[in-house]
């Protein structure tokens, strides 16, 4: 029986590859959602009010299933820590893109995986990844590289200025990645987890807003209040809660190896939706990812004792 359950743990099957392809679709759709309301809501200050909104419903989902919300479980500074790195990421992702271009930070962004990868080696026992899901892991971020392979020209300073905020969200991330799955909060529900990330962003990222000096809500209409729901209510409740149970119970590492598919699924939304250009190097891109998650996650990749 303990041979079963560690297998079960150890390996994603159908349902949670599924689940994981449709959180990488809509994290690709915010993207969309994001630009179409960046003309009347400023990026950071977006992600404060998604951030609030679903502070309200992860609260009301808790309260109707009776889950208790202030219990002494001792999880409240590993909370707090999560909730600070979630803030800090995206704080680093909205200011890093002042300073560098949408296709770079891409790049920078998706070495998060790898960042998953090390910590859950280190911090995660029976975490190990095999030499085959370390190329795995290379293959589909190789493939990032070629959808974005424009973006690769000599960088300005102002341009590797943006280049390291972005790689420092990476490894927030991937960080908030671990620790979630390392410590104590890997015992509660994800349900209490999401209400730590989103409960303290709530506070900072407002903050960070003003201090920014964003203009604040300069234009509101019926698309950009839907992106703004979008946002909160699908992204930020409904598949942040799903993401949370699926690193309880299944490796972090193989998780985010599916991750990389979310900017091409960006890639392949902004053309389909608002127009942009979508490049030959796109096809070649999903056929490399596709190739590094099959051999981060292939069945004889992680072999169980018997």
């Amino acid at each position: 029986m303990a041979n079963d359950v560690t297998r079960e743990n150890q390996m994603l099957d159908f349902t949670a590859m599924a689940m994981l392809v449709v959180l990488c679709v809509s994290w690709g759709l915010q993207q969309v959602a994001i630009k179409v309301a960046i003309s009347g809501v400023p990026p950071l200050l977006q992600s404060g009010i998604r951030s609030v909104g679903a502070t309200i419903f992860i609260w009301i989902w808790m309260t109707l299933r009776r889950e208790p919300l202030l219990e002494r479980d001792g999880t409240l500074w590993w909370g707090i820590a999560a909730g600070l790195l979630f803030a800090a990421e995206f704080i680093l992702i909205y200011w890093g893109l002042e300073y560098t271009n949408a296709s770079r930070a891409v790049i920078f962004l998706y070495m998060s995986p790898f960042v998953v990868a090390l910590g859950a080696q280190l911090f995660i026992p029976g975490e190990h990844l095999r030499m085959i899901q370390v190329l795995g892991l290379c293959c589909a971020f190789a493939g990032i590289v070629v959808a974005f392979e424009e973006s690769l020209n000599f960088p300005t300073r102002r341009m590797l200025t943006g280049d390291c905020m972005l790689a420092g969200a990476a490894i927030l991330w991937g960080a908030t990645t671990v620790m979630i799955k390392a410590c104590p909060l890997s015992r509660i529900k994800p349900s209490k987890t999401l209400l730590y990330q989103l409960a303290v962003s709530a506070v900072v990222l407002p903050i960070g807003s003003l201090i920014k000096g964003e203009p604040g809500i300069v234009l509101m209409t019926p698309l950009i209040a839907g992106s703004l729901v979008y946002q909160t209510v699908w992204v930020a409740f409904a598949t942040y809660l799903t993401w949370f149970w699926l690193i309880r119970h299944y490796p972090p590492s193989r998780l985010a190896s599916f991750t990389f598919l979310t900017p091409l699924f960006g890639v392949l939304a902004g053309g389909l939706l608002l127009g942009e250009p979508i490049t030959g190097g796109l096809l070649m891109a999903l056929v490399l990812v596709g190739a590094g998650i099959y051999l981060v996650n292939r069945p004889n990749a992680a072999k169980i004792e018997q």
